[in-house]
Order: C-alpha cells, then sequence, then structure tokens
C-alpha cells in the first residue's frame, strides 16, 4: 500500500541553447514525482509540461497535489487502471502531470515485484529499437558540428533508432552503427522549420555520411513547402520526415504523405488515442510522447490504436529528466522508431536512468522497475 507521496519542482539548464521552429528555450521545468510504499520501495517519475499543449511549471505544481492525494486514496499502486482513470477526471488538461504520477506508479508496482516494468507487460527488451538524438535549429556550420558530435559521442543516458549504412553512403532508418564499427548515435532528428533548411540539411549530411536522418520541422511548412522540399530530403537520405505541415492540417498532411519517398509522422496532429482515426489516412507514423497523452496506460491504449490502423509508432519525449524517459523506454519494444534523447540534451540530469550505450536502449540491464533513481 502507497505509504507517502510527493513532488519537486526542478528547473533544469539546457548543455546547449535548443531551436525549434516555434523558438529556443536554453532552461526547462521538470517536475519530480515520488510515491513510497509501507515497506519504503520508492517509484520515481516525472514531469515536463510543453506550452504548445497548455501546460507550464505551474500549471502542473497546481495540478499535482490533487492528483497525489488521489493515489493515496486508491492506497493500492496495483490498482494503476483506476488511478489512471482518477487522474483523468482529476486533471484532464494536464497531461504532462498525469504522466509524472503513471510513470511514478508502474516503478513502484514492478519494485514491488522485484522485476523490471518491460516484464509486467510481458514484453521483450530486445525488440527495443535503437534511439535517435536531436539537433536543434542554428547556422549550418553550428548544426554539422553538433551532428558530427553525436556520431561519434558515446553516451549511456538515452537510446536511438535504426541506422545502417545503406550502399549510397548514406544509413537506413534501422538504428544500429554502420559497418564501419563507428561508435556513437546513428540515428539523427534535425530540426527544420526556418530559414535555408536545405543548407542545413547539406551540411548534417556531409558532417555525418553514414547517420540515419530523419527531419522534424514541427508543423512549419506549409504543405506546398513540404512538397517542394520532398526532392532536396529524398537526395539527402532523409529516412523519415516528422510534422511537416501544421497539426491541424489534416488535409495537407495527406498530401504531403502521399507523394513522399519516405515515412510521414505525425506528433502535433496525433496527440492521444482518439485523435488516431482522424489521422490514420494521411500518414504512416504516429508520434506518441507520455507528456501528450497523459502516462503509460495511455500511451499503450495510443499505440495499440495505431497499430490497429495499420500505422507504424515513434515513441517520442520532451526535454525530460532521466525519470521520465526511463519510463518511457520500457514502452519501446512495442514501436519501431525511439526519440527518447530529452535527458541528453540537459547540462546535468538530477536522475540516473536507463542505460543507452551508443543509442541502445537496454532495457535487459534494469534489474527492477523503470530503472531510474535520485541522484
Amino acid at each position: 500500500m502507497v505509504a507517502s507521496t510527493a513532488s519537486e519542482r526542478v528547473d533544469l539548464e539546457l548543455d546547449t541553447a535548443f531551436t525549434i521552429s516555434r523558438g529556443s528555450t536554453v532552461e526547462t521545468t521538470n517536475h519530480l514525482v515520488t510515491v513510497t510504499d509501507r515497506a519504503g520501495r520508492v517509484g520515481i517519475g516525472g514531469a515536463a509540461p510543453a506550452a504548445y499543449y497548455g501546460e507550464d511549471g505551474d500549471s502542473v505544481a497546481a495540478a499535482l497535489p490533487d492528483l497525489l492525494a488521489a493515489v493515496e486514496s486508491v492506497g493500492d499502486p496495483g490498482e494503476w487502471q483506476t488511478i489512471e482513470r482518477r487522474l483523468a477526471e482529476i486533471a484532464p488538461d494536464e497531461a504532462a502531470a498525469r504522466a509524472g504520477v503513471s510513470v511514478a506508479v508502474h516503478d513502484l508496482v514492478a519494485r514491488q515485484r522485484d522485476e523490471p516494468l518491460y516484464r509486467e507487460w510481458g514484453l521483450d527488451p530486445e525488440r527495443a529499437p535503437a534511439t535517435s538524438v536531436t539537433v536543434g535549429i542554428d547556422d549550418p556550420e553550428e548544426m554539422a558540428a553538433r551532428a558530427r558530435e553525436w556520431r561519434t559521442a558515446s553516451d549511456s543516458g538515452t537510446a536511438s533508432d535504426s541506422g545502417t549504412a545503406s550502399d549510397s553512403g548514406t544509413a537506413s532508418d534501422s538504428g544500429t552503427a554502420s559497418d564501419s564499427g563507428a561508435a556513437g548515435y546513428p540515428a539523427l532528428k534535425i530540426k527544420l522549420g526556418t530559414g535555408d533548411d536545405r543548407a542545413r540539411l547539406r551540411a548534417v549530411r556531409e558532417a555525418a555520411p553514414d547517420a540515419s536522418l530523419r527531419v522534424d520541422a514541427n508543423g512549419d511548412w506549409s504543405a506546398d513547402e513540404a512538397l517542394a522540399a520532398l526532392p532536396w530530403l529524398d537526395d539527402l537520405g532523409v529516412a523519415l520526415l516528422e510534422q511537416p505541415v501544421s497539426g491541424d492540417d489534416h488535409a495537407g498532411l495527406a498530401r504531403v504523405t502521399e507523394a513522399a519517398p519516405m515515412p510521414v509522422a505525425a506528433d502535433e496532429s496525433c496527440v492521444t488515442a482518439t485523435d488516431v482515426p482522424d489521422i490514420a489516412d494521411a500518414v504512416d507514423v504516429v508520434v506518441v510522447k507520455l507528456m501528450k497523452c497523459g502516462g503509460l496506460g495511455p500511451a499503450r491504449r495510443q499505440i495499440a490504436a495505431a497499430h490497429a490502423s495499420g500505422l507504424d509508432v515513434m515513441l517520442g519525449c520532451m526535454v525530460e529528466t532521466g525519470a521520465a524517459i526511463a519510463g518511457a523506454a520500457h514502452l519501446a519494444p512495442l514501436v519501431t522508431y525511439a526519440d527518447l534523447d530529452g535527458a541528453l540534451l540537459l547540462a546535468e540530469d538530477p536522475c540516473t536512468g536507463l542505460s543507452l550505450p551508443d543509442g541502445e536502449i537496454d532495457l535487459a540491464a534494469v534489474e527492477r522497475g523503470t530503472g531510474a533513481r535520485r541522484r
């Protein structure tokens, strides 16, 4: 049974300024959530609010006391479905806050059973894809330098996607290192959407010729602009195109998907499982994020809805602590793509998380729970 709950606001600096088409940031606010049982076992989660979805640090702080009171009222963390229903009733518009509580509850349940979370769901850890790591918008030279750093870096903090080298010298979207044996993150997600995007992407490709490249415009292009970009995106070996047009332009998204030589993914266009039917004929891939949909239970439902509609899934994140990333990572065996680099963008992560050497999501190394702990 639950003995106590707590939350802590953490204001975090990023390792470097992070820019997307909607703006730039050098810091972010997360909340750490803990749920402790009578034996002293502690489940930990993280909430990472995004202004785009109507949340911020203050709104999460305001919602968490009532959400945690609901956890204590239910009492048994094993009743997580009841808990998540209560959370949705209490704070329907605070998805990140609910996600932080959800991860903490699931972490505690798995710790009580002395097993890793993925095993609770009967998943095979070897099926987890690797994760991409993101290069934010900057001038071409800086983006090239960042891409080169990630492509050769080796870090134990996040996961990567699929990216083997193809015969043309660029990488396919498989998530393993190239045949040359180069260490580092094999898949890079490149933020575009402002200014000379073509020059930026060309510079990145030259800096990381064997990387699997994904492009995310965060909805900044019009459908016509996206269609015009498709030839040079293809020439530069882009393996996946994420949210090329505005989140509410489903017709434009469908036009781009029909013409695109690479898979097209919906992020802002598909927030929860209920959005999947509306977008199913317009894209190839749905992006699922705990901070959008409200937790691990809602994420599993969104993944199931996408698969039922014949869509692939990318597991994504915001700029998050290792506590949140670790929770999401246990869903990785269910998806085709992973983009779980949020904690890597922090100057200092207040949590230790899942081991992700060279982008590999190493679920098999987790002994119990999500694998995350407070430093």
